[in-house]
């Protein structure tokens, strides 16, 4: 059975980073309304080089736009790919780095009817750029949440949240008692795949590098309501004990591939699917010729970006989702969010680059 969800703050172990009045004091005291800081990579390359902040001018509120003060914003995988101009997704240069992140609104155009002063909102579009202290765009490129929504879930609603939801609810039609397997587990999307998974009653079975601190981090996803966390060398070696108490899964989802598609396609059920939404190892999805022929698996990709293009002006299919569905299935609690400086996440960037991406890429060669 999966394991009973604790009530604890929906990722808060995701590096989310917050802009308060301490930072506009210290940074903004020449005029807050018309200065603003971002981070800007002016070529794609290495974040750790290419990501500087710059002073930048806000421009007048037209009638059609708002100017909003971001609050906090997240470090995702894509945004690093994307400043490594490794992504799909381009900005033009100089660019904002930052796909998603909350902010409150400041200012309204004369014609704008869709967010009012004061609303929290988050962005519409896949290159806004969250990663600043303040921004003027048009109405349309920003969405407004529900009064109270929790911090850390606006920040991070549009990517993570949004990707976790649409893997459950997409490829199979999962049941409670069913089970899914995924690596990744203690990433943004893994953590709310394990909460969303436990709130509909469906057990998952977590994969996680190995580490010195595993016991800490194994306590940490089971108080989220993982039904079982462990790493690719434990399932190896205790494979018939630590599946004992669950069925076969009926959804693998890999957001590493190399050689940890295999560990996932090992424990799927014959003709299920495994579901590619990352590839954090930087090596191909490897899946088995067995698994095809033998156990029909099907093989498929997924990419949060492309159902945001593809439902961006359908209201029936997002009503379904933004954020009402997400947010009544998983209690969410609010951790605190100190004051930082656009400087620390230049920090947080290098720390990221380095442990996760240097020690994937090392991990599987």
């Amino acid at each position: 059975m999966a394991a009973p969800m604790n009530k604890v703050c929906l990722l808060p172990r995701i590096r989310c980073f917050t802009n308060f009045r301490r930072f506009q004091l210290t940074h903004c005291q020449r005029n807050l309304t018309s200065v603003a800081h971002a981070l800007v990579y002016e070529s794609y390359g290495d974040p750790r080089s290419v990501v500087k902040i710059q002073e930048q001018q806000l421009p007048e509120v037209s009638d059609d736009e708002v100017k909003v003060q971001m609050i906090a914003a997240p470090i995702n995988p894509a945004d690093i790919n994307t400043i490594q101009g490794q992504y799909p997704i381009k900005p033009t240069l100089p660019a904002v780095g930052g796909f998603e992140g909350v902010g409150e609104v400041l200012e309204v155009g004369h014609r704008v009817t869709n967010v009012k002063l004061g609303d929290k909102v988050i962005s519409n579009t896949a290159t806004l750029g969250s990663w600043r202290t303040h921004l003027v765009c048009n109405s349309s490129a920003v969405r407004t949440l529900p009064e109270g929504t929790p911090l850390l879930f606006a920040a991070t609603v549009r990517v993570n949240m949004s990707t976790a939801y649409r893997l459950l609810q997409d490829f199979e039609d999962l049941q409670p008692g069913d089970c899914v397997i995924q690596n990744a587990a203690n990433s943004g999307a893994g953590q709310a795949v394990i909460q969303i998974a436990a709130a509909r009653g469906v057990n998952t079975i977590n994969i996680v590098r190995d580490r010195p601190d595993i016991e800490d981090l194994r306590s940490y996803l089971q108080g989220l309501g993982a039904t079982i966390v462990t790493t690719e060398s434990e399932l190896r070696q205790n494979e018939k004990s630590i599946m004992q108490d669950v069925p076969k899964p009926k959804l693998a989802l890999n957001a590493v591939s190399g050689k940890s598609c295999f560990v996932l396609l090992k424990q799927l059920q014959p003709k299920r699917t495994m579901v590619t939404y990352g590839g954090m190892s930087r090596q191909p999805v490897m899946v088995p010729t067995s698994s095809l022929i033998f156990s029909d698996i099907k093989v498929r990709g997924y990419w949060m970006s492309r159902w945001h293009e593809e439902t961006a002006t359908d209201s029936s299919v997002v009503g379904t989702f933004w954020p009402g569905s997400l947010f009544r299935e998983v209690w969410i609690g609010l951790s605190v969010c100190l004051p930082v400086c656009l400087s620390f996440i230049i920090h947080a960037l290098i720390q990221l680059y380095s442990k996760c991406y240097i020690h994937h890429q090392g991990q599987d060669k």
